[in-house]
């Protein structure tokens, strides 16, 4: 299957440079060029992109309100977005985490890794990138729950629907941990492990795994090291 990706960005220079090295993969292509994030919203749903690489800083509506807008409609579930950011951790890559963003990553990232955070945006996978560790943005997450008078009731109480096996494969999605990792901690097979991740994304609302991740933390399910 050929993954379509919808660039969104300003400076069409950037866009130009990732259209090539996107175009130049046999399992990938772009389907289309915003400078702006309404436009990427409207030509995601045109175009029926699979993966959106957004920058989150643009004129007019922002990386991060399209994030929001394409996480909110139930047209584009199928749509994951991957952040292209000058800044590997900030307030803004939080927000776009929290808002449903699949991950992010740096705009000094080697070719290789962009090519990579596409395909893995692709299969669902939550995506960080190489030097903002997943226990950084536990962190930082954690830190803007606590920020907005600590964890959220409404997912805290989501998880009750959860089972024990659901929510010990959650704490380990958290941790950042691949299914084959997971299955071998849990003494369970890779298949069981993805079943539960899909049961626990259907109770909890979750897009993807990244939102998973967010959940976790800001339902104090799981909190940081250190803590």
């Amino acid at each position: 299957m050929t993954i379509r990706v919808l660039l969104a960005d300003d400076q069409a220079l950037l866009r130009s440079a990732f259209r090539v090295l996107v175009d130049s993969e046999p399992d990938m292509e772009v389907v289309g060029e915003a400078s702006d994030g309404a436009e990427a919203v409207r030509l995601a749903k045109e175009q029926r992109a699979d993966v959106v690489l957004m920058d989150i800083r643009m004129p007019g509506t922002d990386g991060l309100a399209a994030t929001r807008m394409i996480s909110a409609d139930p047209a584009l579930a199928q749509v994951r977005v991957v952040i292209l950011t000058t800044f590997e951790v900030d307030d803004y890559v939080v927000q776009a985490l929290r808002a449903g963003a699949s991950g992010f990553l740096g705009k000094g990232s080697e070719p290789e890794e962009l090519l990579s955070a596409v395909r893995i945006a692709a299969q669902g996978e939550a995506l960080l990138s190489p030097v903002a560790t997943k226990g950084l943005i536990a962190r930082f997450l954690a830190q803007s729950a606590d920020a907005d008078d600590g964890r959220d009731p409404a997912r805290s109480d989501r998880l009750d629907t959860l089972t024990v096996r659901e929510r010990q494969v959650l704490v380990q999605v958290a941790g950042g941990h691949s299914n084959d990792e997971i299955a071998e901690r849990l003494k369970v097979s890779p298949l069981t492990v993805k079943t539960h991740v899909n049961r626990a994304m259907a109770k909890l609302g979750a897009r993807d795994r990244a939102q998973l991740v967010v959940i976790a933390y800001e339902s104090g399910l799981v909190r940081p090291r250190g803590e």
